[in-house]
């Protein structure tokens, strides 16, 4: 049980009661002054399926607004849970950071805010702050497990796969490594984030809760197979957490990957980006992955860029255009 105090009043409202049984769809709703609407709310939507005695599970999609399989598949999943097959309680929030989702990007439009790098919160700041500290101080202590769908928005494109973090406490890891397998996303990154903090990821992971995540595709789309693993791996958390009734769905073995110690690849140079590995591709180190073109000196040869391990292409930069400082490509290797 967690220790965070909700004494505080939260400035978002809602008409869900999480602790009645039965089918709930409503919203919370924040306050947010503006020109066009000088007393206007924003309502984010959330449902609440409660069937039972049993854990609680926590769906979420749309942490950024640009990645939509987790918000497709959340909105499917309202409409089809059945009730009579739960055991438990399933909250679904298909839209974390709904201006951005509304928006088509990955921040906010309001504040220029990161939902995954705003927790724990602040009740009295801006609106992601506000969404992240109800979603702190409401929401997460009352659950057993939460899984976050995250794909690679516009700017990236990633080989599908879910996501968890090398964890300190070994049961906990373990655990989580149960659920990623049962999960069953085509790969699983063990990954040690290279900025945990504000992120989602480290509140649940803080309380002792399981968490799980993924990142599914790219480049600003989404793709059947990509909505088809978000859908089945979160039906299949439910059933594994002991929530929903029904077989796990199985599409073959879960393959395992980390990222080791210079397993990033960062660009050095401004320019136009021209790919020469493929996404799930087996390189070696020292192989050419990527070349960056100088389009002020045509005449000049391109910047090559090299796998700085044997591994598998995981994330590459999905922009014909790339920046200084921008990740270019990761390479992870199987455990």
């Amino acid at each position: 049980m967690s220790n965070i105090s909700t004494d505080l009043p939260s400035k978002i409202t809602t008409d869900i009661d999480f602790d009645k049984p039965g089918v709930q769809h409503g919203a919370l709703t924040m306050p947010y002054s503006h020109n066009l609407s000088p007393w206007g709310s924003i309502l984010m939507p959330v449902s609440v399926f409660a069937g039972g005695t049993g854990p609680t599970v926590l769906l979420v999609g749309g942490n950024h607004g640009d990645e939509y399989e987790g918000p497709i598949a959340c909105m499917k999943l309202i409409r089809e849970l059945d009730i009579d097959k739960l055991t438990g309680r399933v909250i679904v929030i298909p839209a974390l950071n709904y201006p951005a989702v509304k928006n088509g990007t990955r921040l906010s439009p309001i504040d220029g805010k990161n939902m995954n790098r705003a927790f724990p919160g602040d009740r009295a700041g801006t609106v992601t702050d506000m969404i992240a500290d109800y979603v702190q101080r409401f929401i997460l202590p009352l659950c057993d497990a939460v899984a976050d769908i995250h794909a690679g928005g516009r700017m990236m494109s990633f080989l599908p796969t879910s996501v968890i973090h090398r964890l300190a406490d070994a049961r906990h890891m373990d655990r989580t490594l149960e659920a990623a397998k049962a999960f069953n996303a085509p790969n699983c990154l063990v990954l040690e984030e290279l900025d945990p903090q504000g992120m989602l990821d480290t509140a649940v992971e803080e309380l002792g809760t399981l968490f799980i995540s993924t990142e599914l595709g790219g480049g600003g789309s989404m793709s059947v197979e990509t909505v088809r693993i978000a859908y089945d791996g979160m039906r299949n958390l439910l059933v594994h957490m002991g929530v929903l009734s029904e077989p796990l769905r199985k599409n073959g073995d879960t393959r395992f990957l980390e990222t080791p110690d210079g397993a990033f690849v960062t660009a050095e140079q401004d320019g136009i980006l021209e790919f020469a590995a493929e996404l799930g591709q087996k390189v070696s180190a020292g192989e050419a992955i990527a070349y960056i073109h100088d389009i002020d000196r045509p005449m000049a040869a391109p910047a090559v860029y090299r796998a700085p391990l044997d591994g598998i292409v995981m994330h590459r930069h999905v922009a014909g255009l790339i920046g200084r400082g921008d990740c270019l490509s990761v390479i992870a290797v199987e455990i």
